[in-house]
This record gives C-alpha cells, sequence and structure tokens, in this order.
C-alpha cells in the first residue's frame, strides 16, 4: 500500500510559477514509478508527466513541455512538479500518482492516487 499527500497548490498570475509535492507513505519508493495528472470540472482526467522509479525514464504531456518538470528524491520519498510560466489553462487539481510501472502510470491506470490539490491561475 502507498499513500500519497499533495501539497504546493494555490492561486498564480498567469506567467507565474509554483511547485507542488507529493510525499509517499511507504517503505520501498524507490519500487513505483511516480507521475501527475489534472482534471478540470466535466473532463476527463488528464495525464502530465510521468517518471520511472531511478529518473531514467521521464515523460511529459506536449502541453506542458518546457515549461513542466518533474523530479523525485529517493531518500525522502517525494515527487515534486516545478511548473513555470503558468496559463490560465493550467487550472486543475492536481493529483499524484503512484505505480510499479511507468507505462501504468502514463496510461493513468495506476494503482495509487492522491486526494489532489488545487491550481488556479487567474489574474
Amino acid at each position: 500500500q502507498v499513500q500519497l499527500a499533495e501539497s504546493g497548490g494555490g492561486l498564480v498570475q498567469p506567467g507565474g510559477s509554483l511547485k507542488l509535492s507529493c510525499a509517499a507513505s511507504t517503505r520501498t519508493f524507490t519500487t513505483y514509478a511516480m507521475g501527475w495528472f489534472r482534471q478540470t470540472p466535466g473532463k476527463e482526467r488528464e495525464f502530465v508527466t510521468a517518471i520511472s522509479w531511478n529518473s531514467g525514464n521521464i515523460y511529459y504531456a506536449d502541453s506542458v513541455k518546457g515549461r513542466f518538470a518533474i523530479s523525485r528524491g529517493n531518500v525522502k520519498n517525494t515527487v515534486d512538479l516545478q511548473m513555470n510560466d503558468l496559463k490560465p489553462e493550467d487550472t486543475a487539481i492536481y493529483y499524484c500518482a503512484a505505480d510499479e510501472k511507468v507505462a501504468r502510470v502514463r496510461a493513468g491506470v495506476n494503482d495509487y492516487w492522491g486526494q489532489g490539490t488545487q491550481v488556479t491561475v487567474s489574474t
């Protein structure tokens, strides 16, 4: 079992930056690929980014490439999402995801989800 807890959401102006963090409660963090998804009302959950257990493979949705960066700390059991040059269309609830296989994270069929954190990009 893995419990995921996101933090760092909030209100930011367009063009601004925000960093989300996800803390995983597990003794075997290095066996899990991690990722981030987002969802807005009335829409399906959307893949944002994923990272393999050793950070050797990283994937981004086209909509965030060059603006967002995922990283993980295998000592502190955390995965971060640095979001730069934020746009109003980035407004969503952001969810942390975990699974033993990065392909399952990318497909959104991973075993574990966090509760989500709200990100609002607005003036």
